[in-house]
């Protein structure tokens, strides 16, 4: 293990503020960039320990902080097989972070080696990568302090977006076995997707042009890369146009731009200039969720989420399946949280006829749901989401005999799909090219789309509380359990209101709980939130 004395001295430089207290969550640590820099540190210590726990295999670390202002920035770690850090492993991040004093965290980081009994022997390895924040390389160099002072091999890969660093992780730490994920480069990542968007597009066309708002953050020059490998419009590709790909002034990343600018606002950026009935898309500032929208000829703005993403995709993957005559072989299914539009768990549940799990927020749970089925599908409705496929699924889809042209067709595409999914983690590049590739085969332009069903009316508030720690949930976070008889009065709202529904749940990065409520008509669903948003407001004073 590497010597007390450098832990101590590197230590020193990165001192811990000593008012604050920071908590690892469903998104790693995030917060304001000036107080992160004892944070990131420590997080460096742990990704050593978390290699060495697992004989030396590769631990990745992401410096972002997605959606947020580019005042804030935030640390996360990812496991050997690019997944989020295992649940258990989040106290222990927490504990080092919040160690007093040096000596304090190294006595923390000592028990934890007694504990967790990590390889003495085994050669540490980290890889890791930011997004565009100002504040991004500062952080680096607190990181790499931390991997030194522990005599840790690390590869710093610069700028990536977040689903990136989790699909390299998962290729180094499976390069040269049964499992390889792909070749552990970006052009490697780039290649795998343009391959299987190429074959999954033989014969078809894309209907409509698509403008993709990149939030001015990494992803801009992502996808411009990653077009490079796509075979053109007129080749059977699709017309991407890229726009709010700005990186040289980071205090444009996220403003008035990105996946949750249009979610929250229900409008399109004032930047992207599209025209009516043109599909659009926006990434978020990290590239990990994307959201879908249009203005029809009336312009009215209609939103495609999370939701509409995942029920497009399940009902393409069932059609897949019939097509290929796999279909009873294979147990598919869709992972919603709380979040979900009513109308989208009814249409999966009687018109597509899947099953339907609701998990509490956080990607972390949703993936871990969609794995029990062979081929699990989870988008939250923030757009952050994927296709989990199981060893069974990948098996099948491999072995099965096609009795005919049209199902070594469908096979053909079911194969190119697993590839051209990033089943690490959400993946709005990934995510952005698998609708493009569902939209070609069914000849459906954004309209047709949305026409599957009718979300209900809905919104989203957010209510800023004292300590958001004082509200506890049950029920996969559907039911408040804490503060007391808050829930009931809840219940009682929505009573009063046709097709209601509503929750609060506290917010895991800041003092704040998120209300959402739906209603048959927007002046309800408006007026259900507010209502419901006043009750938490006083429960949290109260509590």
């Amino acid at each position: 293990m590497s010597s007390p004395q450098n832990i101590l001295a590197a230590s020193s430089k990165h001192p811990k503020p000593a008012d604050k207290t920071f908590q690892y969550g469903t998104a790693g640590f995030r917060m304001k960039a000036n107080l992160l820099d004892s944070v990131v540190f420590r997080v460096g210590l742990l990704a050593a320990l978390r290699s060495k726990k697992y004989n030396g295999k590769v631990i990745g670390v992401m410096i972002t902080a997605s959606h947020n202002p580019p005042e804030d920035n935030g640390v996360k770690l990812v496991d050997p097989m690019g997944e989020m850090l295992e649940a258990s492993w989040e106290a222990h991040a927490t504990e080092l972070a919040n160690a007093p004093s040096d000596q304090a965290l190294l006595d923390i980081y000592n028990q934890l080696i007694t504990t967790l009994k990590p390889d003495p022997n085994a050669k540490a390895n980290v890889i890791f990568a930011r997004d565009t924040r100002a504040s991004g390389p500062a952080l680096v160099a607190a990181l790499v302090d931390a991997l030194r002072a522990t005599e840790t091999d690390y590869t710093d890969h610069g700028l990536l977006t977040t689903p990136q660093l989790h699909y390299l992780v998962r290729c180094q730490n499976t390069k040269g076995t049964l499992e390889a994920y792909g070749q552990p480069t970006e052009e490697g990542y780039y290649e795998k997707l343009g391959s299987a968007f190429k074959v999954a597009m033989k014969g078809r066309k894309a209907k409509t042009v698509i403008a993709v708002d990149c939030a001015n953050g990494v992803g801009g020059g992502k996808l411009r890369d990653l077009v490079k490998y796509l075979p053109r419009a007129e080749e059977g590709g699709a017309e991407i146009k890229i726009v709010n790909d700005d990186i040289s002034n980071p205090e444009r990343l996220n403003f008035q731009c990105g996946a949750d600018f249009v979610k929250t606002q229900q409008r399109i950026p004032p930047s992207s200039h599209v025209s009516h009935m043109s599909l659009c898309a926006s990434l978020d500032g990290d590239a990990d969720r994307i959201i879908f929208y249009f203005t029809d000829a009336d312009n009215v703005f209609h939103l495609l989420d999370g939701d509409k993403i995942a029920t497009l995709t399940a009902s393409f993957l069932v059609d897949l399946a019939k097509s290929a005559g796999v279909l009873e072989k294979m147990k598919i299914g869709v992972v919603q949280t709380a979040y979900a539009n009513g109308s989208s768990t009814n249409y999966i549940t009687k018109s597509l006829k899947l099953p339907v799990v609701c998990t509490p927020t956080g990607v972390k749970y949703l993936h871990h749901a969609a794995t029990k089925f062979d081929i699990g599908v989870y988008f939250e409705a923030n757009g952050h989401g994927t296709v989990v496929f199981s060893e069974n699924a990948l098996r099948v889809i491999k072995e099965h005999d096609p009795q005919s042209p049209a199902q070594n067709t469908a096979l053909a595409n079911l194969r190119a799909l697993s590839e051209l999914i990033n089943q690490t983690v959400g993946d709005a590049l990934s995510d952005l090219l698998l609708v493009l590739v569902i939209l070609a085969h069914k000849t459906w332009g954004p309209q047709e789309w949305n026409s599957t069903y009718t979300d209900l009316p809905n919104r989203l508030v957010r209510v800023e509380v004292p300590d958001r720690n004082l509200f506890k949930t049950v029920d996969a976070e559907r039911k408040l359990a804490e503060p007391k008889g808050l829930q009931e009065q809840i219940e009682a709202l929505v009573g009063k209101y046709t097709s209601g529904r509503s929750f609060a749940r506290a917010s895991g990065t800041e003092d704040a709980v998120r209300v959402y409520a739906e209603a048959a008509s927007r002046g309800e669903a408006d007026d259900l939130a507010q209502k419901v948003a006043t009750v938490v407001l006083k429960g949290g004073q109260l509590g």
